[in-house]
């Protein structure tokens, strides 16, 4: 089916039920139907081209979802844009996707003017909240009420290659690649969540995560299984607490930092959560300690995933049970899994050869069935090199224990070679994590005129119970052995990251490395 289709089943099944709640007010599913008729329509009437491009550039607001929904009425292809990132980043990204149309925010006039001035392929302006000059409101552009719906675009296979969205890979070593993914590929995710989150009666989702990432594809699963959607306009701890009980959500997503943002307050249990249901950790590894701490804040709703843009969002699933199980001291290595694979898609661990290894050994996550995007937009060399031995190569490097649980061991570009033994980032990050009073660690590799690389700790401590250097080393020598033990930790007030809010160790280790031919010994 096509992604629209699963929001008209619903508004079919609850016309009248709230679709959105914001601070602007409520929107039913059959106002919201109405709504993308009339932005669709419009777009048709402007001479929307089939599959034709559309940016949108704003902070989380309800026009954002208002406009998704409505291309996809009219099978048009939405291109989220992070407008933390830099702007020549934004541009050289939109030139080479050569988006057609931008829909912008005002708080986000000016980065959107330059946006339009420097891609040659945008022909079409709407500013979402307010008229801007010559360039219409989206209330001034769509249709007006009581217009004719569009006619249905859909056929009965359901339009399985067409495109719902072309979304910028979050990697830090080149131009962003931009994510071919089709209604085929997204509804495959829509189903899956619906069927490992399910829940009886009225499900509520919170949306406070950049809906142009994680929290995008995850509301709209919501209103798939027809959700009430709360949207926060950016992660504020208080509100995302108190939203909580105040709609009785049953399902939410957070990444891990924002996440021991709430786990570092006082008052992270005087709030009432026992509407939830699911809190969903994605988008990077989560501490195992902090993870189990999560358990102990909001009760056993804490879940984990694992996917990536080019492979989406559930290709692993660790549930609420198994965590909470873990959390208890049944099988507690679990809190270090990212879970096991979900049934729409198979998943392996490979060698550089393309062998599938056994069970327990480390190899390259793999994987392959209707989950799996269709490739990067126009880049044939590089869907060469991700799509090989007939599996789309992840370059996370994991094993996978009897029970079929998966363990994320580092990323296979990341590794740390040292004395001539591989020293995989996050087992490092792990255990420093583990040290009271540490709130994050990076581990990356420096150069070293003994050892090639020297593995090396960037800590960032609670300066109230802050550990020192030596107390560090000697639980990392005690839990990893000699040769994992960081020989330098440094100590920093905040890690640098992405715009996506990955950790940017390529700033990391540009600190060390400087001019170096290469980052590596």
């Amino acid at each position: 089916m096509r992604n629209i289709d699963y929001f008209d089943k619903q508004a079919a099944l609850h016309p009248h039920r709230d679709l959105l709640i914001t601070d602007q007010g409520r929107i039913s599913y059959a106002q919201m139907q109405d709504l993308t008729h009339r932005i669709a329509g419009a777009m048709q009437d402007a001479g929307l081209e089939k599959q034709q491009g559309v940016a949108i550039m704003s902070p989380n607001d309800p026009t954002v979802l208002m406009v998704m929904l409505g291309l996809w009425r009219a099978d048009a292809t939405w291109i989220p844009v992070n407008t933390r990132n830099a702007l020549d980043a934004n541009i050289q990204y939109l030139k080479y996707v050569r988006a057609a149309w931008l829909f912008y925010h005002s708080k986000e006039r000016e980065q959107a003017m330059q946006v339009a001035e420097q891609v040659p392929t945008i022909e079409h302006l709407v500013c979402l909240d307010q008229a801007d000059g010559d360039t219409p409101s989206l209330a001034d552009f769509m249709r007006p009420e009581g217009a004719p719906p569009v006619p249905d675009a859909g056929n009965p296979t359901g339009n399985g290659e067409d495109l719902v969205a072309l979304i910028a890979t979050g990697g830090t070593t080149g131009p962003a690649k931009g994510v071919c993914v089709p209604n085929r590929s997204w509804g495959t995710m829509l189903e899956t969540i619906g069927n490992i989150m399910p829940v009886e009666g009225h499900p509520v989702f919170l949306a406070t995560a950049p809906l142009t990432h994680a929290a995008g594809p995850f509301t709209m699963a919501g209103i798939a299984m027809g959700a009430t959607v709360v949207v926060q306009s950016g992660f504020h701890a208080d509100e995302f607490m108190a939203a909580i009980g105040e709609f009785g959500v049953t399902h939410t997503f957070l990444p891990p930092t924002a996440v021991y943002t709430l786990l570092a307050r006082d008052d992270v249990r005087n709030f009432d959560y026992s509407s939830l249901r699911y809190f969903l950790l994605a988008g990077s590894a989560c501490s195992p300690e902090k993870l189990k701490e999560s358990v102990e804040a909001f009760g056993p709703v804490m879940c984990q995933s694992y996917g990536q843009t080019e492979f989406h969002l559930v290709t692993t699933w660790l549930s609420p049970e198994v965590v909470a199980a873990a959390a208890a001291g049944d099988h507690p290595e679990r809190l270090a899994s990212c879970g096991r694979a979900t049934y729409s898609v198979r998943v392996e661990l490979m060698d550089d050869d393309g062998n599938i290894v056994p069970t327990g050994e480390v190899g390259e996550i793999v994987g392959r069935g209707s989950l799996v995007g269709a490739g990067y937009f126009e880049l044939p060399e590089v869907n060469a090199e991700t799509w090989v031995h007939g599996w789309h190569h992840t370059g996370d490097v994991g094993r996978r224990d009897e029970d079929g649980f998966y363990y994320i061991v580092d990323r296979k570009k990341d590794m740390i070679v040292t004395g001539g033994f591989n020293v995989f980032c996050t087992e490092v990050e792990a255990a420093v994590t583990e040290v009271p009073g540490v709130r994050e660690c990076a581990a990356i590799g420096i150069p070293d005129e003994k050892w090639g690389e020297a593995v090396t700790a960037l800590v960032v401590v609670d300066p109230a119970n802050a550990p020192s250097e030596d107390a560090i080393k000697a639980h990392c020598k005690a839990t990893l052995g000699s040769v994992k033990t960081p020989k330098h930790v440094y100590f920093r007030d905040a890690l640098p990251r992405t715009a996506v809010g990955k950790f940017d160790k390529k700033a990391m280790r540009a600190e060390f490395w400087g001019d170096a031919i290469r980052a590596v010994n």
